[in-house]
């Protein structure tokens, strides 16, 4: 369950060339329809729905904070500008920005976020975290949805722990540098949802990882619930 006092969406997955499309805006490679759900493609699907799931709890606390909703036809527009602001804002960073359809899904390797075995946000990375944290703050019509993972060395309880422990710091961040906390939702998934072999040590720090999961916030979300 998403702890309740934060409520974040990117994802996992480096997605094969096949059922990708090139935006003629941003030049990147983004999944088409009909490549959603191939190969990796299919972790992202999983880790998505989790986190979707809880979208109709969410509503009243979204329409509470006084945020509103993206019309429909605005929506690839929309998600299009945040995309070129955050693939700009986090260059050479380390950061991967990743597409699929509306949805936005930054991945943030460890090794540039924490120390080993530790939750504490690296010092060096976070003028990146607020370079993000202003891209949030300027498209205020998302929701904001962090996931913690790490790789498949030491007890399940421990990464279980820890994943769910990077995931809030990053938050937490965020949400002291002005991203709306009604917005935030955490998640930590352990080691259960790799997307590198855990054989080798190039593997296992590709799975070491805190993402950020952007998704447009939209009228439909609000359907009946607003007076």
């Amino acid at each position: 369950m998403f702890k309740p006092r934060v409520l974040v969406i990117a994802t996992i997955a480096s997605l094969g060339l096949a059922g990708c499309v090139t935006d003629p805006d941003t030049g990147q490679q983004r999944v088409s329809k009909a490549g959603i759900g191939v190969g990796a493609g299919a972790v992202t699907g999983a880790v998505l729905g989790a986190i979707l799931g809880g979208r109709n709890n969410r509503a009243e606390t979204i329409i509470g904070a006084g945020l509103g909703a993206v019309a429909g036809g605005a929506v690839g527009g929309y998600m299009d500008r945040q995309e070129r602001e955050l693939r700009a804002r986090t260059a050479g960073t380390g950061v991967e920005v990743v597409r699929r359809g509306d949805n936005l899904d930054l991945r943030m390797p460890s090794g540039i976020t924490f120390d080993f075995n530790s939750a504490a946000v690296k010092t060096p990375f976070r003028g990146t975290l607020d370079q993000v944290a202003q891209t949030l703050g300027s498209y205020q019509s998302t929701y904001v949805d962090v996931t913690g993972h790490t790789d498949s060395v030491g007890t399940d309880a421990v990464n279980q722990r820890l994943s769910e422990e990077r995931a809030l710091a990053v938050a937490d961040y965020l949400s002291a540098r002005g991203v709306n906390r009604a917005r935030i939702a955490t998640r930590g998934f352990g080691k259960s949802q790799p997307i590198a072999s855990n054989a080798d040590e190039a593997g296992r720090a590709q799975n070491r990882r805190v993402e950020i999961h952007i998704s447009p916030i939209v009228e439909d979300d609000f359907r009946g619930r607003r007076g």
